[in-house]
């Protein structure tokens, strides 16, 4: 309940810096210099904060898509021998740096969202993919007997039994995409993508720390945000008797 708490109360803390920054400015004047304004103003923080989760809703939706699917093939029968291959795919992403794919990727893809939305669906495929394959593992091999004798296809069997006791395994995979997403988003705006990375290059580059404070405020903000729901949801799908002092 303290948690829930906590979480109500800092999302409504960064819903009100988000939509009316200019009250808050007293407390970032501080770190300003020379007269520089204490709140970004190029553009809507609210916006920015709004496309930069929508780049990263984008981009776990499709590496979860992918991985869970490969998860999925590389534990039937028919895709065991492809398991090595599948593991080598899904780690391309953690053996590239964002930097580099958003470099072999702006000549190919010119600058904007494409680029930042390819480096962010490489980079969150490991974590999905080998939590699939740990969450399926931990399906209890009675559990599926007792299906396959109740006369259940192995379609069946795995849309009805083993993925749904897989699932808070695979979202905690989904959660840790999802956070280092929401932090490697930040570096396309290097390639002007609309991410809240915009407010922390314009400190940066003015050396106007208010403007660093914010941008990676929010951002951390939302990190927050994002993983403690997803701990709910995985805390609500997991069966009290396998949790932490259940």
């Amino acid at each position: 309940m303290t948690r829930r708490v906590g979480l109500v109360l800092l999302a409504a803390a960064l819903a009100a810096f988000l939509i009316a920054p200019d009250r808050f400015a007293p407390l970032l004047r501080p770190l300003t210099t020379n007269g520089a304004p204490a709140i970004y103003t190029q553009t809507s923080l609210l916006r920015l904060a709004l496309s930069h989760l929508a780049l990263v809703g984008a981009a776990v939706a499709v590496s979860t898509a992918v991985a869970v699917g490969f998860a999925i093939f590389v534990t039937r029968p028919a895709g065991r021998d492809l398991l090595p291959l599948a593991r080598s795919v899904a780690s391309i992403g953690q053996t590239f740096p964002p930097v580099a794919v958003l470099a072999l990727a702006v000549p190919a893809m010119g600058f904007g969202a494409g680029p930042t939305l390819l480096a962010l669906i490489l980079y969150g495929l490991l974590p999905i993919f080998e939590n699939t394959l740990a969450g399926l593992a931990s399906v209890p091999p009675a559990v599926i007997e007792a299906a396959r004798g109740t006369g259940m296809t192995p379609a069946q069997r795995l849309r009805a039994v083993e993925l749904p006791l897989a699932l808070p395994v695979i979202l905690s995979g989904v959660r840790l995409s999802a956070i280092i997403a929401l932090s490697t988003a930040t570096i396309g705006s290097t390639v002007a993508a609309r991410t809240l990375g915009e407010v922390i290059i314009a400190g940066l580059l003015s050396s106007n720390s208010a403007f660093v404070v914010q941008g990676g405020a929010v951002v951390a903000a939302l990190a927050l945000l994002i993983s403690g729901l997803f701990r709910e949801i995985e805390r609500a799908l997991t069966p009290a008797a396998q949790r932490p002092g259940g």
